[in-house]
């Protein structure tokens, strides 16, 4: 069991050190990341409660519906919900890279949690696969939807619609993940691609919201000349 619980924690805890501590304009309290990890760990129950009476009342009988509706749907609303109201009213989010580490917060706790359960089920010779590929997307939807809600709290204009992105965004590319899984034969020759991309998208929304970090800070300096 101290394997499953180590293997199971692990790859969520590493990528939320290196998320964390990519935040160049200071880093944010510990007791706040902690709470919205923990809140997205607390989310699994729930989540899996609605997704089991869906599947029960066979509401959504195809793999499009169960991707994009059933799982993908659920999860990143609920998570992007609990990032929103537990993080970006507070005045600890006050540099636009913060939304990276609050959503990653939350959506690594999610995973962590749901990896363990998974893990206990089904046992320790899956741990590699699911750090490769559900823990680390939803680490990527997670950095995502924190680019786009820090970009919406620290404009002046269009918060409506970044606010709409951070959560669209990760709903479309977490169904994608899904369906392929889903629909896909030899989903690996699919899967690969697609990580990589997610990847790559993740990485450069960590640069732009470094500059769009750098370019507050500035912003602020020059306020108080």
């Amino acid at each position: 069991m101290l394997g499953i619980l180590s293997a199971g924690i692990a790859p969520g805890f590493a990528l939320l050190c290196y998320f964390y501590l990519r935040d160049q304009f200071g880093v944010e309290p510990i007791s706040m990341v902690i709470r919205t990890f923990f809140f997205g760990a607390l989310l699994v129950f729930p989540i899996m409660f609605m997704q089991y009476v869906l599947d029960t009342e066979n509401l959504f009988q195809s793999s499009l519906g169960n991707a994009f509706i059933a799982t993908s749907l659920l999860e990143e609303f609920f998570k992007w919900f609990i990032v929103y109201y537990t993080a970006y009213f507070h005045f600890h989010f006050d540099e636009p890279y913060d939304g990276i580490v609050y959503s990653t917060s939350v959506a690594l706790g999610f995973a962590t949690t749901e990896n363990i359960l998974y893990l206990i089920a089904n046992g320790l010779e899956y741990a590699l696969g699911r750090a490769l590929l559900p823990v680390s997307s939803h680490a990527i939807f997670g950095v995502i939807m924190g680019y786009y809600l820090g970009k919406a709290k620290f404009s002046v204009h269009s918060k409506r619609k970044w606010i709409f992105l951070s959560l669209l965004i990760p709903f479309l590319l977490h169904g994608i993940y899904n369906y392929i899984l889903a629909s896909q034969t030899n989903w690996i020759y699919v899967m690969l691609p697609f990580m990589i991309f997610l990847w790559w998208l993740g990485i450069r929304k960590v640069k732009l919201a470094h500059t769009l970090s750098a370019k507050y800070a500035e912003t602020k300096k020059t306020l108080h000349l």
